[in-house]
């Protein structure tokens, strides 16, 4: 494939994250805005007023997380800062891509487990830092190893964890708001302010909203869940695609992807809530049916095939 043909691939699934997070944003604000409409009897001021809230209540939220996610996630999956003397040539290898993405080196981490994996955090190339597996670090070759660091910096150079934690609490603060709405219907609050509207003629439209309101509530995380995943498998494309434009070498990523495939055994720290950030999903259920919609990461018979078309 040709290089303006890659660089074109690379802007294309930018594109299309920026156009995600635009899409989700769009829904966050409308149904914050439908939902306080409904909880002010149709007053259009409070929808904006409850809009706002949730909002204000992202982004500090987006806040916490973006500066200290990062140790929490390294501690959850309990990973060990290591030095260049405790393994040189992970460090050589990390060097020279960082070298090669015009980017400060990381700090690096060694997850104390024989499953396979391997993931990047931090909230820019500033503050970031790389994780692998044990068994991953002793079963890859150079050229293997190159190809998996590759392509967590990529994720560090694409500011990956950024808009992922961006996604992640968006989608949070929804499902909290879209849960507090139903369960304030269920339970009746504002049925005061229906029934005094109801009495000056406004009932039908008041119906109308809360109807719509209702139905959105139920979607909207489904829907949310559909775009954030969407997201995290265009992430992935992107940083394999990544990895092939510093290392020039899309065998050896690939080679590294044919044996995290292979590889059985369970990721002991992973969870739901770190799964979306290694470079193969570590719970081998939904990595073994990873074609829904709602997968994080896409099938690595697709990853292999599009780094087959990359090839130089």
């Amino acid at each position: 494939m040709a290089v303006e043909t890659f660089h074109t691939l690379i802007v294309k699934n930018r594109r299309n994250s920026f156009i995600l997070i635009g899409a989700f944003m769009v829904l966050f604000i409308a149904l914050g805005m439908l939902i306080g409409m409904v909880w002010g009897g149709g007053e259009p001021a409070f929808g904006i007023t409850v809009a706002i809230i949730a909002a204000a209540l992202a982004f500090l939220l987006t806040l916490l997380s973006y500066y200290g996610g990062s140790s929490a996630l390294l501690g959850m999956s309990r990973a060990k800062e290591i030095k260049k003397v405790d393994d040189p040539q992970l460090f050589n290898v990390v060097e020279e891509l960082c070298l090669a993405g015009g980017i400060p080196v990381p700090k690096i981490y060694l997850i104390n487990d024989t499953a396979m994996n391997a993931f990047a955090t931090g909230r820019n190339p500033k503050h970031a830092s790389v994780a692998i597996t044990i068994g991953l670090r002793q079963r890859l070759n150079r050229d293997e190893l190159q190809g998996v660091m590759a392509h967590e910096l990529s994720h560090v150079r694409h500011y990956d964890i950024l808009y992922a934690t961006l996604m992640a609490v968006m989608v949070g603060v929804l499902v909290m708001l879209c849960d507090v709405f139903l369960r304030s219907m269920w339970f009746g609050a504002g049925s005061r302010r229906r029934r005094s509207r109801d009495s000056k003629g406004g009932g039908a439209a008041q119906a109308i909203l809360l109807i719509v309101a209702l139905i959105l509530a139920i979607i909207a995380p489904i829907l949310a869940r559909i775009i954030q995943m969407c997201l995290s498998r265009q992430r992935e494309y992107l940083a394999d695609a990544g990895s092939v434009q510093l290392t020039r070498n899309p065998d050896g990523l690939a080679g590294a992807l044919v044996k995290l495939a292979g590889d059985k055994e369970v990721l002991e720290v992973a969870n739901r809530a770190t799964a979306p950030l290694y470079i193969v999903h570590p719970i081998k259920k939904f990595e073994e049916r990873s074609k829904s919609i709602f997968d994080t990461h896409p099938p690595v018979k697709d990853r292999l095939a599009r780094l087959k078309q990359l090839s130089y």
